[in-house]
Formats: structure tokens, C-alpha cells, sequence
């Protein structure tokens, strides 16, 4: 049986914010994803995240896709406004939200499949536009809910469930925002709560675009040795008259590394994973030796987290458009249309 619903009440003694709010004011439905999925990890960084932050709940706009990853909006903020697109057009939906009404904050939840496949197009114009929001994507590598197929940011040379090889080249999302001009960027893993949870509180506070790229294993599909994405667990024998899935429960894949240090994680099903976390006296306002200092270790077999750029004097879609100060979702017919005199004046000034 699946329960769907967390009971209400709360102990007395869990401390709140300033608002009155707990943690669990934060939270959403109980997950349905694997046990292990380092998805869920994201979500209880997002949790904390907003309380830490004392966000109103209601003042949250969570959009999504399609995919494992666009299910968790469902598991946080459970009394903010949400929606679930279609796959790879959460980025037009989320544009045309903030557009309608800039007073909300947006955070886009997406996966490697729905944002660096069908998406990807979507995700390059709403970068470059400068919409203000908070993007994060869920890497694992692979499309989960379709059984494991490879994603655009596999890595090339990595073998499927099934054995097949990975011949593509894969699209680094981090150095594909970095030169579509995104203004915050970061890299961070699943099970790095302490880097992650400031990672995400900045991206909130940040006006532009924030994208955060967070690798998450998978434990159902992406098994193959030296994956810098996730973890796998399966049968190592199938009998020709069955063919049985079973997923033995797992536990999350924590780190805990110093800034400056490498870190090598022994995944479930043995391949290991190299973390470099960026040290103290790293530079995030230079994009050019942001994109030169990933390109450098990924050379290296390093996966590099942390904050990678952010441009603090950045503006968004609404200053590109120089729109009103007042959501449009609430203008009335007489600011919409003030009347054929306005109308001659600003032909008048095309002439």
C-alpha cells in the first residue's frame, strides 16, 4: 500500500522559523520514487533550503516536465502553487508564468532527459533571456521512467543496462549555460546537503537565471562502470522462463569534503565517482576560466561542484522588456487598452 498523504500533526518542541513556520511546513507527499533515489535528496535540500530562508510557501511557483525528476515538485512545498508540463516545455510555461505575474518566485524542477533532449531548445532561450528564476536540473544520465534509455549528458563510452555503448558526445548543461550567458551557475551532488542547500538559497536570492546542475543516482537503471552520474543494482542472471525486476532498498550516497578536495565515491555497483569541490580562493565572477577550469578537470576524470559563476549586478526578462513595474495578470481593460489617442500618439512617433 502507498500513502500518499503525511499525517498533519506536528511535535510540539520542532523549531520554527521567523514566520512561524516548521520544516514541515515545507514538505509535499510522501515519495514515490525508488528508495535511494538521490532525488529525494534534492527535495529535502529545497526543503531546507526555503524554511532556512523563510519563504512563504505561497509565494512559490514550482513547474516541472516529465520524468522522475519533474514527479518531486510533488514531494516539497506542498501549499505552493505548482504545474506539470509536458516534456521539455517547462521552460515556455515557467516564461509565460513570470511574465503574467513577477511578484512569485519560479523554481523549475527538470531531468537531463527532459531539458538536454526535447528540451534543450527551450532551455537554451529561456537562459539567454534572462528569465528570473531558479533551474534545477537532476542529472542521472538517464530517462528512468523509460527504463533506463541514455540521456544527452550520458557519458560517451559508458554501456547501458542492457549493454549496449553510449557513442555520443554529452552535453555539459553547466558550460552549455555558461555560454548562452547564464548570470548563476553551480554544480553540486545529491548527497552534499551542506554544499547544496546554500547552493539552492543563493540561486533563490539571485535576479536572472540560476541554473544548478545536481548529479543524482539512479538506482534503478544507469549501471555501468566509471558513470559520473549514478548507481545501479540489478539481476546478474535472468532465468529464460521469467523475468523477474526486483529493486533491494538502498541508501543514499552521502559526501562530506572540505573545499579544494577530491573525493572518490565507491558507487553500489562498484564504479566510483571523483568529486572536486572548489577551494576557498576560487574566482566565480570570470566566465571565460569558469568554463576553462570545468573543461580542465572533467580532462581529469573530475566532476567540479560548487559555485562556478554568478554575475551579482545581473537584470532579467523584465528589464530586457522594460515591462511594468505591476504583474500583468492584473492590469484591468483601461491599462490594457487606454484608448485610440494613445494609440495615434505611439504611431506618431514610429512616423
Amino acid at each position: 500500500m502507498t500513502y500518499l498523504a503525511k499525517p498533519k500533526l506536528h511535535h510540539p518542541t520542532l523549531p520554527a522559523n521567523r514566520l512561524g513556520y516548521t520544516r514541515r511546513d515545507y514538505e509535499g507527499k510522501i515519495s514515490t520514487l525508488c528508495a535511494g533515489c538521490g532525488h529525494d535528496s534534492i527535495s529535502a535540500s529545497i526543503i531546507q533550503a526555503c524554511w532556512e530562508l523563510e519563504i512563504e510557501p505561497h509565494r512559490v511557483a514550482k513547474l516541472s516536465g516529465i520524468g522522475c525528476s519533474s514527479k518531486t515538485p510533488d514531494y516539497f512545498l506542498g501549499n505552493s502553487h505548482g504545474f506539470n508540463s509536458v516534456h521539455g516545455r517547462m521552460p515556455s510555461v515557467l516564461t509565460g508564468a513570470n511574465l503574467a505575474n513577477r511578484d512569485l518566485m519560479y523554481l523549475g524542477v527538470s531531468g537531463d532527459g527532459d531539458s538536454a533532449s526535447i528540451g534543450l531548445g527551450q532551455f537554451a532561450h529561456l537562459i539567454r533571456r534572462g528569465v528570473n528564476m531558479t533551474y534545477i536540473v537532476e542529472n542521472n544520465g538517464v530517462y528512468g521512467l523509460t527504463k533506463g534509455q541514455f540521456s544527452a549528458t550520458a557519458d560517451q563510452g559508458s554501456k547501458s543496462k542492457r549493454g549496449a555503448v553510449n557513442r555520443d558526445a554529452p552535453i555539459d548543461m553547466v558550460s552549455l549555460a555558461l555560454q548562452l550567458g547564464v548570470t548563476y551557475v553551480a554544480r553540486s551532488f545529491s548527497g552534499d546537503k551542506e554544499q547544496l542547500v546554500p547552493l539552492i538559497k543563493g540561486a533563490l536570492n539571485h535576479r536572472g537565471a540560476a541554473l544548478i546542475d545536481v548529479i543524482s543516482p539512479c538506482v534503478a537503471f544507469n549501471n555501468h562502470a566509471g558513470s559520473t552520474k549514478s548507481y545501479d543494482y540489478i539481476r546478474a542472471h535472468n532465468d529464460a522462463v521469467n523475468r523477474l525486476d526486483f529493486m533491494p532498498r538502498r541508501d543514499v550516497i552521502l559526501a562530506d569534503y572540505s573545499p579544494g578536495e577530491v573525493i572518490e565515491i565507491t558507487q553500489h555497483d562498484g564504479s566510483r565517482l571523483r568529486l572536486r569541490k572548489l577551494a576557498d580562493g576560487y574566482d566565480p565572477g570570470d566566465r571565460l576560466a569558469a568554463i576553462s577550469h570545468i573543461t580542465a578537470h572533467q580532462a581529469r576524470g573530475e566532476v567540479v561542484t560548487g559555485l562556478l559563476f554568478v554575475d551579482p549586478s545581473a537584470d532579467d526578462l523584465h528589464d530586457h522588456l522594460n515591462t511594468v513595474a505591476a504583474p500583468l495578470n492584473r492590469l484591468a481593460e483601461a491599462d490594457l487598452c487606454p484608448g485610440a489617442g494613445v494609440l495615434e500618439a505611439i504611431n506618431a512617433e514610429l512616423t
